[in-house]
This record gives C-alpha cells, structure tokens and sequence, in this order.
C-alpha cells in the first residue's frame, strides 16, 4: 500500500493536496484539527472543507490530531511506517499581526510542529518525499531595501535592477531583518527542514510561497488576502488597506499550481532544496490592482478604509522568481492567471454563502479554546 500524509488537510494547499494526490495513491490520511478557527474565528473554520473531503473521497481518512502533540503524531507513524511515500507538511499558524498575540503558541506550531514531523519521518519512514510549505515571509523585510518605483497603481522595482525581469531569488539573505514573530517561527522550521534533507540525507523540498490563495480559501483580515478580499466585494463589509498607499504588491499563485510543484518534486526528489514558488510576473497585482479586480468581476463598488500603519515586516513589493524550480523541473509551468483565481474564488464564496458559513459578517466568532496538550 502507498500512502500520503498530509497536515493542514482540511486549509487551502492541505485540501489542495488531498484532492490532487487521492487518485495517485492508494490511502490519503490527513491531519487537521481545526485551529484556524482558533486562530481567526468560526467564519474562518475549515469545517465544511473537511467534511467535503470525507464525504467524496473514498480513500480519504481524517484525523483530527494537534501538530505539536508528539505521542499523537508517533501512532500515525507507528500505524502506517514506511507505506508513507509522501508527506506534505502544510500545518501551520500563518499570520504576522496573530503571532504577536501569542508567540508561544505561534513558534510552538510553527516550528515545533514541524520539527515533530521531521523527526518522526526520520523514524519511521526515512525514504519518504517531505514538503514544507515555508513562506517568502523567512527574508523578513529585506526586500524593502530595494530599489522601488512609486507608479500609479502600484510599486515597482527599477528596470535596471537584477530582479526585475523575473523577481527575487533565492540568493536574497534571510538576515538582519525584522521578520515578525510568525516569519522567525517559519525561519526555524524553514533551516531545520533544510538540515534534515542535508545532514540525515533525506527527501526535502521546501518552498517559499508567496501569496497563495484558490477557491477553497477561508480568507479572513489577518489571512488569506484574495479570498477575504472577494469576500468583502461580495458582502460590502469594510476591506482596510494597511499601510504603502495600497500599492503594496504580492504575487499570487492557485494552489493548484503550487500542489503540481509539489508533485514535480516528487518524481524526482533533492536533499533539503529550496525554491521560491508565486506567482512570478505571471501572476500578481498591487492591493489597488486587485481591489479593482474585485469590482469588476463583482459588479459592484468596494468599502474601502485606509490606514497609515503598515503590518510589522510586511513586504512592499515581493515577486518571486520560480527560476530555480523551472531549471530543475522544466516541464513545470502556471495554470491559473490572475483572474481566473479570483473569478474562481467569486464562485466559490457565492456558492458558500447560503451554507452554514455564512458571508454576511453576522456568523458569531469562535469560542473555541486554545487546545491542551
């Protein structure tokens, strides 16, 4: 038997995985206790995902099991050994200004969480693909260092600059920046992801994602910026841009085509390897760009507030350069451009609507209780 394991199961990239890798192995066992929920609040609750998935995949197995909690982990390992052939490690707490409410809970997640998964791979199943989703977040604010181009609608980096053309590399210096607590609890996990794949030999990709985002988002203010945003088009709820005039730019990749990166890697494994994975030139917008993005494919006028105050380490302008990945897996390219991201997302969140997540804003905020180990 050949099995995939996969944490986060039940978020964008987790659920992403499980349908792209159902029909290619014989078990997908995913992992998912809900804390985004925790995190930001029922109306961000990956719920009805979950339940999506059990219902239509027949060879589909949840596990509702905390990350940071090692015995639990170790039976998953100890029941299904060395039959993990993949292992996509997409848990995580994924937010700068949450982070700093709770450091604690957001490094133990982060790092620890990872660390857990690393180790009990090592354990049981050794010769098993490991993907981490790490974050463009672990360059903290270095990019902003860059050479930018206040433009109409956006920032631009200058046209003589070496990144330019395709974005940044992986050569930029994770360094003497400031991160944010959630960028320094992603470092952690993003090296000792690295050094397990360098110094025990093993099968690890880790890739740095830019924005990543798809139909199956649980947007909420403090993340998942496309689907909170459509989300707010569609509601009329107030969107507030935070900081850099909203001409801050992101590139965004579906979480389709970042899963597919996953797969490519698969086939043909390396040792600790990093690579930027967004959506390039190919894909991104200013929040300017994507808020008129939004009216467009809505039909409708946005509720737009300003604020002057940036979040902590947040990035003017990132867009990753996929060089290095294309180079190792040529074959590999972007399915989804830009607007079909977000006409898929409108549909989406249209079609939620009337379910028990309801868009309207008047879905009550969890009362959930940070989870005892």
């Amino acid at each position: 038997m050949e099995i995939a394991l996969l944490t986060g199961s039940a978020g964008l990239i987790g659920s992403e995985s499980v349908k792209f890798l159902s029909p290619k192995f014989d078990k997908v066992v995913g992992i998912d206790n809900n804390m985004r929920a925790y995190f930001f609040g029922e109306k961000a609750s990956v719920e009805w995902n979950k339940q999506w998935l059990s219902e239509n995949l027949s060879n589909y197995e949840h596990c509702s099991l905390d990350i940071r909690n090692y015995k639990e982990l170790e039976r998953i390992f100890q029941l299904y050994g060395k039959d993990i052939k993949i292992i996509v490690h997409t848990a995580a707490q994924p937010s700068h200004d949450w982070a700093a409410k709770e450091p604690l809970t957001d490094f133990s997640v982060n790092a620890v969480g990872t660390m857990n998964m690393l180790e009990l791979t090592r354990l049981h199943c050794p010769d098993a693909v490991f993907i981490l989703t790490s974050t463009n977040k672990v360059y903290g604010d270095t990019p902003n260092n860059l050479p930018l181009i206040e433009l109409d609608t956006r920032w631009e980096i200058d046209q003589s600059h070496p990144y330019y053309q395709n974005g940044i590399d992986e050569s930029m210096s994770i360094d003497n920046s400031k991160h944010s607590i959630f960028g320094a609890s992603k470092v952690s996990a993003d090296i000792m992801a690295q050094e397990y794949g360098k110094y025990f030999g093993m099968k690890v990709g880790i890739f740095r994602g830019g924005c990543l985002t798809g139909p199956n988002h649980s947007g909420a203010e403090l993340h998942g910026f496309l689907s909170y945003l459509m989300k707010c088009a569609i509601t009329g709820n107030q969107y507030t841009i935070f900081g850099y005039k909203g001409k801050q730019v992101r590139d965004n990749i579906h979480s389709w085509d970042l899963v597919n990166m996953f797969w490519h890697f698969y086939q043909n494994p390396r040792f600790g390897e990093v690579y930027n994975a967004g959506g390039g030139r190919f894909s991104n917008c200013s929040m300017l760009e994507a808020i008129s993005l939004c009216e467009k494919i809505t039909g409708k006028k946005m509720n737009i507030a300003y604020s002057e105050q940036n979040r902590v380490g947040d990035h003017i302008w990132w867009i990753s350069d996929t060089t290095k990945f294309k180079n190792h897996y040529p074959q590999w390219s972007w399915k989804y451009s830009l607007e079909e991201i977000l006409e898929q997302i409108y549909s989406s969140l249209s079609t939620r609507a009337s379910s028990e997540f309801e868009l309207s804003g008047n879905f009550p905020e969890s009362k959930l209780e940070k989870p005892v180990l």
